[in-house]
């Protein structure tokens, strides 16, 4: 059991009114720590570290009662920063021993050890490096080296990262998706698209997946390697001799296990386009639903689709404003009069009923012969071919890109007449569009910037070379 391990108070200094200070302290004492050749330091010199750290500007502040003293403003530096590593060592953190020299000495426990650096790449936000995974899990299968169960260990160990990479990617694509419905204006709706989802997904991760990180690059070789060495008797043999002596079992069991890793991992390449296909998918369903839920919220107009907007616009401002429970219904007095059915009070078979109306005689009624109107079809096709004009493909994009740059090498989006018609729209197209490796422009991202009554983050439109 988790507790058996680690005490039951250990995550209070993290769930405290204080626990930005404690944090703080605790990464202060881990870097220290770090820099060691173990995790242990001298209590005097965690004090000294701590004591700067309260003396400084930049501090987290505490109140009297998290300190737990009437009076803490008459505490030092040096008092709280005593009284931090004493809560620590009680919260189960550090423990404190005394050398040979009586110089005590702070060292974090093992398990706080691993805690810690998961906390700090969380804060961090350290990228996954999905390429980091499949080259080691590349070199490894193509390695005949003298360690073939040590390296299938690796292999499995890394194959699980690679995976649980991929669903955190799969399922964060996932929470922005459903985050979509919190923004109710467009410059909240673009810069969730434009600089968040686009810094933090694809970005960093989504784009590197589909070309430097590319999963197909290796796999191949990978599956053939592995099946190769699953029908080896002499890897199977030395692999399962080396996995006996590692965990202390028998070498039939350990021939069952290496058999099962191998087989796990083969299965996990191959089902592995499953995961690929779904983010996909979930990427273009998101920007799908951005750039729509955008363009709602900026077409307006007198005709159905305008109107429509209006009233289910207004009717979503009415039901934020009365702060509804997602667990209650609630009625809006507006919804009662656009839509009357009559009411019967008492409903049963009769009710139903469909009197016979008898036979009568059916006389046909002459047809006549109507010639289309031309010029009824003529306006007709017109209609049609401006639509299919207004609709924004990567091609017309790219075109559009090369009629504003018109021999420039590059330009700011916000040079751009963005109160013109559909502009402003066409230049989230272009946002959309640049990641892409057939177009023949690339972007780089800018400052924040304010045009014509639109915020957004800046870009540099350039010609590739």
């Amino acid at each position: 059991m988790l507790f058996d391990i680690i005490p039951g108070n250990f995550f209070s200094p993290l769930a405290a009114p204080g626990r930005a200070v404690y944090w703080e302290c605790l990464s202060r004492l881990f870097a220290v720590a770090n820099r060691q050749l173990s995790f242990g330091v001298e209590r005097d010199v965690l004090v000294d570290e701590l004591e700067f750290y309260f003396n400084s500007a930049m501090s987290a502040q505490m109140t009297n009662e998290e300190w737990e003293s009437a009076d803490a403003g008459s505490m030092s530096s040096r008092d709280k920063a005593n009284f931090i590593l004493r809560r620590l060592e009680s919260y189960g953190w550090i423990s404190v021993e005394t050398d040979y020299s009586y110089v005590q000495r702070v060292n974090f426990r093992d398990y706080a050890v691993q805690v810690m650096k998961t906390l700090l790449n969380l804060s961090e936000e350290k990228k996954t490096e999905y390429q980091g995974y499949i080259y080691t899990i590349y070199s490894l299968a193509r390695s005949s080296g003298e360690s073939p169960g040590l390296g299938l260990l690796q292999i499995v160990e890394n194959t699980d990262a690679l995976l649980t990479g991929l669903k955190s990617l799969n399922a964060n694509i996932r929470r922005y998706i459903d985050d979509l419905t919190k923004h109710s204006t467009v410059a909240e709706i673009l810069d969730a698209l434009l600089n968040d989802y686009y810094s933090n997904v694809v970005d960093r991760a989504y784009h590197r997946l589909l070309t430097s990180d590319n999963v197909s690059k290796f796999r191949p070789e990978i599956l053939e390697r592995l099946e190769a060495n699953s029908r080896s008797e002499r890897y199977l043999r030395q692999a399962s001799a080396e996995i006996a002596g590692m965990r202390e079992i028998s070498e039939e069991e350990a021939r069952e296990q290496t058999l099962s890793m191998l087989h796990e991992v083969i299965d996990a390449f191959r089902g592995m386009d499953d995961i690929l296909s779904e983010i996909n998918r979930k990427n273009t369903r998101y920007q799908r639903a951005a750039i729509n839920r955008a363009r709602f919220l900026l077409s307006s107009g007198e005709d159905i689709r305008g109107q429509l907007k209006e009233i289910l616009s207004a009717l979503g401002e009415r039901a934020a404003a009365q702060e509804p429970d997602g667990n209650a219904i609630y009625e809006l007095e507006e919804t009662d009069r656009l839509i009357r059915i009559f009411s019967w009070e008492y409903l049963d078979m009769d009710s139903l009923y469909a009197p016979v109306e008898g036979k009568k005689v059916f006389t046909p009624a002459q047809v006549e012969v109507r010639q289309p109107d031309e010029r009824l079809r003529e306006e007709k096709r017109r209609e049609v071919r401006h639509k299919l004009e207004r609709v924004l493909s990567p091609q017309k994009i790219d075109r559009y890109v090369e009629e504003i740059l018109a021999g420039r090498e590059q330009m700011a989006a916000s040079e751009l007449p963005l109160a013109e018609g559909d502009t402003f729209i066409r230049v989230i197209y272009i946002r959309l569009y640049g990641q892409r490796k057939t177009m023949s422009y690339e972007l780089e991202p800018g400052d924040m910037t304010e045009k014509d009554g639109f915020r957004f983050r800046d870009f540099i439109i350039r010609r590739k070379a």
